[in-house]
């Protein structure tokens, strides 16, 4: 796949298509860590230890069925 960067402002970006997001299981919240081996660019998702993704696992969970659990809660 061939890519052009976008500007972004006084800066530039790259657009990854939806696929790709979910196929690393990538949302706008996740952190990524980007380098370089000299001649490429890498951009990975941060990961997380068991704990921190419990943590966001349970968040994620939460938000989606807050109205549920509060009247489960009652």
């Amino acid at each position: 796949m061939i890519k052009k960067l976008s500007a972004v402002g006084n800066s530039l970006g790259l657009i990854i298509e939806r696929p790709i997001l979910e196929l690393l299981d990538i949302t706008k919240d996740t952190s990524l860590e980007v380098t370089t081996d000299g001649e490429a660019l890498i951009i990975r998702p941060v990961k997380l230890n068991k704990k921190e993704r419990l943590r966001e696992s349970t968040k994620r969970m939460m938000a989606a069925h807050d109205k549920t659990l509060r009247k489960l809660a009652k």
